[in-house]
C-alpha cells in the first residue's frame, strides 16, 4: 500500500526548497538600495566641511543638512510601510526607485542650502520606504534556514556603501590636489558635488536591477486570500509549477492594516522588541557614524592646519574604521544562525559601550599624541565591529521576522521610523550637546544608552532563529493567551 503524501503549504514548499535565481535577484536588489543608504547617509560626513565653506552654513543649518535625509527616512518608513502592506511590495518598488534617482540627482545639483536640504529629505523618504520593502521581500521569499544570513548579508551592503562614501571622498579630494595648482577654492565649490554625484550613478545602476524584478511576494497574496495570484508568484519564485489553495494555507487576515494594530496585546511585544533597541542604537550609530570624519579630525588630527590635508586624512580614517563595519557584518552572517538573534544583539550592545568608553578615554590623554590616536582608532574599531556583529544587523532582521505578513511592512516601517527618530537625535542634537558638554562626557552617556538597549532586548526577547515565520506568530499568540489566562482568576480563587 502506497502512503499518501499530504499536500504542502507554501511555507513548507519554500522551506524545503533551495535558493533560486528569483531569490537571488530579490536579494541583489534589496542589497543594492541598502548600499545606497549607507553611501548617502555617510558620504555627507565627508562633504560637510566643504558645504560649510561653500554655502557659509551656520551650526543650525549644518545640522539640518546632516539630518534632512534621516528625517525623510523617518517619514518614508512610517507612511509608506502601511501603504506597502495595502497595495503590495511590487508597486511600491517602482515608486521607490524613481523617487531615489530624482532626489539623488537633485542633491548633486543643489543651488543653495534650502534646496540641498529639500532634496536630501526626499532621498531619505526613498531610503525609509526601502527598509520595510527590502526586509519584507527577503524574509517572505527565502527558506527559513537561510533567512538570517541572507537578510544580514543584504544589510552588510550598508557598510559597503559607507566605506565607498569615505573612499569617494578620498578620491575626489586627491583629484583636486593633483589636477589644480591651487585646489582649495575649487574644491570648496565643487568637491562635495562630485561626491554626491557618485550617488546618482549608483542609484541609476540599482534602478536598472530593480526594474528587472517584477515579482510580488506569494505570502502577500496568501494573506489576502488571492490564491491564483499566489500560485503564479510562487511558481516564479521557486522555478516550478505551484498550485496554492485555501485548504493548505492560513485563513486570510482580517486585522486592519494600521499603526494602531501594532500596539494591540497580540503584537505589542513584537513592536517593543523591534523598535526600542533600534531607536537607542541609532542614537549612537548616527551620532557617531555621520560625524566620524569630524570626530577623527577633532580628536586625532587637531594639530593639522591645512584644510585639504586634514579632510583627506579624516576621510582615510573613516574608510579604515568602515572596514570593521564590514567585518562586523560578516561576523553576524557567520554567527546569527549559530548563536541566535538575541545573544548577538545583547553582546553587540555591550561591545558598543566598550568602544564608546575607549573613545571617551582618548579625551583624557595628551592631544595629538600616539596614545590619543591609538585610543580613537581602537574605540571606533570596537564600536563598529560590535555594532554590526550585533544590533545594527539584528534589529533590521527582527523587524521583518516578528510581525505577520499582513503587518510586516507596517511593523518594519514603524520600527525603522522610530529608529530614525533616534538617528535625528544623534545627528542634530548630539553635536549641540557635545559643544556644551564636550565629546568625552557625551560618549560616556552614549555608552549608558547601549547598556540600556541590551537590558530592553533581554526583557522583550523573541528568539526567531530556525523558526518559520508562521511558528513565530504561533508562539506569540500562545504567549498572549497564556498571559490572559493568568490574569483571570480561576473558579477556586477569590474574585
Amino acid at each position: 500500500m502506497t502512503a499518501t503524501i499530504p499536500p504542502q503549504s507554501f511555507e513548507q514548499r519554500l522551506d524545503n526548497a533551495g535558493l533560486t535565481r528569483a531569490m537571488g535577484l530579490l536579494w541583489l536588489l534589496s542589497a543594492g538600495l541598502i548600499a545606497l543608504d549607507g553611501f548617502d547617509f555617510f558620504v555627507i560626513g565627508v562633504a560637510i566641511p566643504f558645504l560649510k565653506r561653500d554655502f557659509g552654513l551656520d551650526a543650525a543649518t549644518l545640522g539640518a543638512v546632516a539630518t534632512a535625509a534621516v528625517v525623510g527616512s523617518l517619514v518614508g518608513s512610517i507612511t509608506l510601510g502601511p501603504i506597502t502592506d495595502k497595495v503590495g511590495r511590487k508597486p511600491m518598488l517602482i515608486v521607490d526607485v524613481v523617487l531615489f534617482v530624482v532626489a539623488t540627482a537633485g542633491t548633486a545639483l543643489a543651488w543653495n542650502a534650502a534646496s540641498l536640504i529639500a532634496f536630501r529629505f526626499l532621498v531619505g523618504v526613498a531610503i525609509g520606504a526601502d527598509y520595510p520593502i527590502s526586509v519584507a521581500y527577503i524574509t517572505e521569499n527565502v527558506p527559513a534556514r537561510y533567512r538570517g544570513r541572507l537578510v544580514i548579508g543584504a544589510f552588510t551592503f550598508q557598510a559597503v556603501g559607507a566605506m565607498l562614501g569615505a573612499l569617494t571622498g578620498v578620491a575626489v579630494i586627491t583629484l583636486f590636489q593633483v589636477i589644480y595648482p591651487d585646489p582649495e577654492p575649487l574644491a570648496v565649490q565643487y568637491a562635495w558635488r562630485w561626491m554626491l554625484g557618485v550617488g546618482v550613478v549608483l542609484a541609476i545602476a540599482v534602478a536598472a536591477v530593480r526594474l528587472s524584478v517584477q515579482l510580488e511576494s506569494p505570502r502577500y497574496h496568501i494573506s489576502r486570500g488571492e490564491y491564483a495570484e499566489a500560485s503564479e508568484a510562487a511558481s516564479q519564485l521557486l522555478g516550478e509549477t505551484i498550485t496554492i489553495t485555501a485548504e493548505e494555507e492560513p485563513p486570510p487576515e482580517t486585522e486592519p492594516v494600521a499603526l494602531s494594530t501594532l500596539f494591540t496585546p497580540t503584537h505589542r511585544r513584537s513592536t517593543l522588541l523591534a523598535s526600542l533597541p533600534w531607536f537607542l542604537q541609532d542614537i549612537a550609530t548616527y551620532g557617531i557614524g555621520i560625524f566620524t570624519p569630524v570626530i577623527i579630525a577633532k580628536l586625532a588630527l587637531s594639530t593639522e592646519t591645512n584644510f585639504l590635508v586634514r579632510e583627506i586624512k579624516s576621510a582615510q580614517g573613516a574608510a579604515l574604521v568602515d572596514v570593521f563595519l564590514i567585518v562586523g557584518f560578516l561576523c553576524a552572517v557567520a554567527l546569527v544562525e549559530r548563536w541566535g538573534r538575541m545573544r548577538l544583539q545583547i553582546l553587540g550592545f555591550l561591545g558598543m559601550a566598550v568602544g564608546l568608553l575607549l573613545l571617551a578615554t582618548s579625551g583624557l590623554v595628551s592631544a595629538g599624541s600616539g596614545a590619543e590616536t591609538g585610543l580613537v582608532l581602537a574605540g571606533f574599531l570596537v564600536f563598529n565591529l560590535m555594532m554590526n556583529a550585533g544590533p545594527n544587523a539584528t534589529t533590521f532582521l527582527l523587524s521583518g521576522e516578528v510581525f505577520p505578513t499582513h503587518l510586516r511592512a507596517t511593523g518594519a516601517g514603524f520600527a525603522a521610523s522610530f529608529a530614525k527618530a533616534g538617528a535625528v537625535l544623534g545627528t542634530f542634537v548630539l553635536p549641540v550637546i557635545a559643544k556644551s558638554w564636550g565629546i568625552p562626557p557625551l560618549l560616556v552617556g552614549l555608552a549608558a544608552i547601549c547598556v540600556l538597549a541590551a537590558l530592553i532586548t533581554h526583557r522583550f526577547r523573541i528568539e526567531t532563529t530556525g523558526q518559520s515565520l508562521e511558528a513565530v506568530q504561533d508562539w506569540e499568540r500562545s504567549q498572549v493567551a497564556s498571559s490572559a489566562s493568568l490574569s483571570v482568576p480561576s473558579p477556586h480563587q477569590g474574585g
